[in-house]
């Protein structure tokens, strides 16, 4: 894998990394502050797919914009466009993962004609903050501003989260924690999920909630302009986006496709085969 720097539109620089492979360019909108290593079967040159993916600003190896206040999803779409360019991908599928899922869908209205598909997992384009805790079923409204609420309680909590987190020991006893924890599925490979959390824990959490609070600022998209083939992919046992919510969205894509895996919001670490599998048949 090799790893690059960019200036994108608004003089931020911008880490990018491509796997070195050939095959079917794959433009990846990761999760929020997820790190290359949670797509294990997609970050070596051996993938069958030619992959490029960048770090949100502030987080891993990208900086912090100058003006604080650039850090919506418009200013992630032109890192998005910028890493695509970098990377001479002239047409591409989309993988998103969470956040990711409002840039896959944004860039498939500004560039419908480089954007091939879309594989959102685990994510809705717009109003992810509405999908928030979906499974307690309560009215979007509420729902969106319990997630902010919490948001920013963590925004607040950044100091200590960055301590706890840094000083926890990453074993597999602690993979295992994890996996039992209810929010990661057991079926997470230790091997997969440490390298994950040791990159990820890395990050200084009271900006990481930043981000987040940003992102809420998405509202729902009007999906009518969507001509590219688009699958969505869903963990049954996600605690943070339902079944309903993805349903709602597919809905308003005629010619999308739904899939429910056995799994949580953290499906690329659990069902990395599956995935792989439905982006090969997008691409086909």
């Amino acid at each position: 894998m090799s790893v690059f720097d960019l200036t994108s539109a608004d003089g931020t620089r911008i880490r990018g990394w491509t796997n070195d492979g050939s095959g079917p360019a794959v433009l990846l909108c990761n999760g929020l502050g997820a790190p290359a290593q949670s797509w294990p079967l997609l970050t070596g040159s051996d993938s069958g797919f030619r992959v490029a993916s960048w770090d949100y600003r502030g987080l891993g190896g990208s900086a912090r914009p100058a003006d604080p206040k650039r850090i919506g999803v418009a200013d992630h779409l032109a890192d998005a466009l910028t890493v695509a360019d970098t990377a001479g991908l002239d047409e591409f599928v989309v993988l998103a993962w969470s956040i990711g899922v409002n840039v896959a869908f944004e860039l498939a209205s500004v560039c419908p004609g480089r954007v091939r598909a879309v594989l959102g997992v685990a994510g809705v384009p717009g109003g992810s903050f509405q999908a928030m805790f979906g499974p307690l079923r309560g009215a979007a409204r509420a729902r969106h501003a319990g997630a902010v609420g919490a948001a920013k309680a963590l925004r607040l909590a950044g100091p200590a989260l960055n301590r706890v987190a840094r000083s926890t020991p990453l074993n597999r006893a602690t993979a295992t924690l994890i996996r039992h924890s209810g929010v990661v599925h057991r079926a997470a490979r230790p091997e997969y999920l440490l390298p994950t959390v040791a990159e990820f824990r890395e990050h200084d959490f009271r900006w990481y909630f930043t981000l987040a609070v940003a992102m809420a600022e998405h509202h729902p998209m009007d999906l009518a302009f969507v001509r590219c083939p688009v699958t969505l992919a869903g963990g049954r046992r996600d605690i943070l986006v339902s079944r309903h919510d993805l349903e709602r969205a597919a809905a308003r894509i005629p010619h999308a496709k739904l899939v429910m895996l056995d799994g949580s919001h953290f499906l690329p670490l659990e069902r990395p085969a599956e995935l792989t599998a439905l982006l090969r048949e997008l691409v086909g």
